[in-house]
C-alpha cells in the first residue's frame, strides 16, 4: 500500500491516523519465502513536524511460519513491530544513497507500507528458530523426524575426517 504524504505536509502540525493493511503475502529472504500465519493492520500515526519533516509511528503484530532449524517443522514466529522514524523529505533519493540512508520505503512523497514492514521484519528476523529447545532433529541416515518416530538405523554416521583420531584412541586403548 502506498500512502501519499503530500496531503499531510500541506498543513502545519497535521496529525494523520491510518490503519494500513499489510498486503505482503509472504516474507522472502535469500530465495526462501516464509508465509504469514497472521497479520494485523499497521496502525500508523504520521505527524508533520514542519520544514518538510515527518514523524512516522506505528505498531503491528505479524506471525511468520519459519521452519525449525533441526526438524524442519513450521514454527509460528511472532513479530511485534514498533516503528518510530523521523524523515526529512528535503533529501532527494540521490542524497539518501550518498549518505547511506536506508529509507528505501520513501519515494518522493509516497510511503510504501509493505516495504517499511519488510524492513522491520528483516531487522528482527531470528538467526535460528527451534520448535522446542529439546528438538531431536532429523536422522542423518534415513531422514526420520526423531521427535515423532524412532528410526532403525544401527550406528550414527561417523565423520570420515575424524578417522585418524579414532585410530589413535584405538591404538592406545590398552594403556
Amino acid at each position: 500500500m502506498l500512502i501519499n504524504l503530500s496531503d499531510i505536509i500541506s498543513v502545519n502540525d497535521k496529525v494523520e491516523h491510518i490503519q494500513a493493511p499489510i498486503e505482503l503475502e509472504s516474507f522472502c529472504l535469500e530465495g526462501i519465502c516464509y508465509p504469514f500465519a497472521k497479520k494485523s493492520n499497521l496502525d500508523l500515526t504520521i505527524t508533520y513536524m514542519g520544514e518538510r519533516k515527518v514523524r512516522i509511528e506505528g505498531e503491528a503484530k505479524v506471525s511468520l511460519l519459519i521452519p525449525c532449524n533441526r526438524c524442519l517443522e513450521d514454527v509460528e514466529t511472532l513479530f511485534e513491530l514498533k516503528i518510530f522514524k523521523d524523515l526529512d523529505l528535503n533529501h532527494r533519493s540521490e542524497d539518501r544513497i550518498k549518505d547511506l540512508d536506508e529509507t528505501n520505503y520513501i519515494d518522493e512523497y509516497n510511503l510504501d507500507v509493505d516495504l517499511l514492514v519488510y524492513n522491520e521484519i528483516l531487522i528482527d528476523f531470528p538467526m535460528k528458530v527451534l520448535c522446542d529447545e529439546d528438538c531431536k532433529g532429523l536422522c542423518k541416515t534415513c531422514g526420520t523426524n526423531l521427535n515423532k518416530n524412532t528410526c532403525n538405523c544401527n550406528e550414527p554416521a561417523l565423520d570420515p575426517r575424524m578417522s585418524v583420531i579414532r585410530d589413535i584412541f584405538k591404538n592406545f586403548k590398552e594403556v
